[in-house]
C-alpha cells in the first residue's frame, strides 16, 4: 500500500486529529498561538499520529481516544523539534525557517514547554495509568536521547552501537509508544500490544537511519533543509561512522577533522566521495532496510486487515525515503 492509499484510508480520523491539535493549541497567550500554529502548520508528515491511528484500527479499536492519543504524540514530537532546533542552531526545517529563526530561542523553548505540559494535561483525560506511565517514560527517554546526541557532537569515536542507542531514544521510542498504545487502548492481549510496540521501534530506527542518509543523498529543495547540515553540526551519523571504520588514512583524517571541528560544508564534495568509495551510503541504506524488515516481521501476529497492510506499507516506505 502506497502513502496516498494510506492517507486515504485514515483521512477522516486524521482530519479529526488535526482539529483536536488546533483546539488544544489555543491559549490566552498570543505568542503561544502564533508560534504554536507556525510549527504545527510547517509541513510535517504527521507520521507519529498516523501510526497511533493505524495501530488502534489494526486491532479493531472502536472508541475515539485514539484521536487524543495521536494529538498527544504529535505535541510531544513538536515540542522536541522546537528544543532540538534551538540546540542545533538550525535555521531551516521542511523548507521553511525554523521557529527559533523566526521567533527567537527563548520563545521556542518556552512554547516547547507549553506543548509538553499540554500533552500531559491531555494524557490525564484518557484515565489510564498505563498510558500515562508509558508516555511519561517515553518523554523522559526522548530527553535522554537528546542529551546523548549532544554528548556525541564533535566525537569521531562514536560507535555504531552508541549511534543506534541514541536514535532509539531520540526517535524510535516515540514511534514505539505511538503504536504500542494503540493496543493498550484496545485492551488487546499483551503479546499483540508488545508486537505493535516492536513494530514502532524498528520502524522508528529505519526512519531515522534513512533520515541520516538523506543528509548526504537528497536534493536540498526536496528535503527542505540544507544538505550536509548534520556534517556542519559535527554529528557522527551512521554514514560517517562506517566510513571512518573502512576508509583509508586520508579519508579517516578528513572525516575525523570535520566531525571534531564541525566545518564540513567546505569539504562536502570530498566527504561525499569518501562515503561513496567506502560504500558507507549503501551500507546505511541496507541497515535501514534491515530495521524495516524487523518491523514487518513484528506484525506477523496481527490479523489481516487493510490497516495492517497500511502499517506494512509504511515500514517499506520508511527505509526508502526521498524526503
Amino acid at each position: 500500500m502506497d502513502l496516498n492509499a494510506i492517507r486515504a484510508l485514515t483521512d477522516t480520523d486524521m482530519q479529526n486529529v488535526n482539529q483536536l491539535i488546533y483546539k488544544q493549541l489555543e491559549s490566552d497567550v498570543a505568542l503561544i498561538n502564533q508560534l504554536g500554529f507556525y510549527i504545527v502548520n510547517s509541513g510535517g508528515k504527521r507520521l507519529r499520529p498516523l501510526l497511533s491511528v493505524l495501530a488502534a484500527k489494526s486491532v479493531d479499536y472502536k472508541g475515539s481516544d485514539h484521536l487524543k492519543l495521536a494529538a498527544i504524540v504529535e505535541f510531544i514530537h513538536t515540542a522536541s523539534l522546537l528544543h532540538d532546533d534551538v540546540v542545533d542552531k538550525s535555521t531551516m526545517r521542511r523548507g521553511r525557517q525554523t521557529a527559533n529563526a523566526m521567533f527567537g530561542n527563548s520563545a521556542s523553548v518556552l512554547v516547547g514547554d507549553f506543548l509538553y505540559t499540554r500533552s500531559f494535561q491531555m494524557m490525564t483525560e484518557l484515565n489510564s495509568l498505563k498510558v500515562l506511565r508509558i508516555l511519561a517514560d517515553t518523554t523522559n527517554v526522548l530527553a535522554e536521547g537528546e542529551v546523548m546526541q549532544l554528548m556525541n557532537l564533535n566525537e569521531p569515536d562514536t560507535s555504531e552501537d552508541n549511534y543506534m542507542r541514541v536514535i532509539y531514544c531520540k526517535t524510535a521510542r516515540l514511534f514505539e509508544a505511538a503504536t504500542q498504545l494503540g493496543g493498550v487502548l484496545a485492551d488487546v492481549d499483551e503479546s499483540i500490544e508488545l508486537a505493535l510496540g516492536e513494530y514502532g521501534k524498528y520502524l522508528g530506527t529505519a526512519f531515522q537511519i534513512a533520515d541520516d542518509l538523506l543528509d548526504y543523498t537528497a536534493d536540498a529543495e526536496e528535503l527542505g533543509k540544507n544538505i550536509g547540515d548534520d556534517l556542519a553540526e559535527g554529528k557522527p551519523t551512521l554514514p560517517l561512522i562506517y566510513a571512518l571504520a573502512h576508509g583509508n588514512d586520508e579519508e579517516k583524517a578528513l572525516i575525523k577533522g570535520v566531525i571534531e571541528n564541525a566545518d564540513g560544508t567546505e569539504v562536502i564534495d570530498q566527504i561525499l566521495a569518501a562515503l561513496k568509495r567506502t560504500d558507507a551510503l549503501d551500507y546505511t541504506q541496507k541497515r535501514a532496510e534491515e530495521e524495516a524488515e524487523k518491523a514487518i516481521q513484528a506484525l506477523s501476529v496481527l490479523p489481516e486487515s487493510e490497516y495492517k497492510e497500511a502499517l506494512l506499507g509504511l515500514a517499506k516506505i520508511s527505509a526508502n525515503r526521498k524526503k
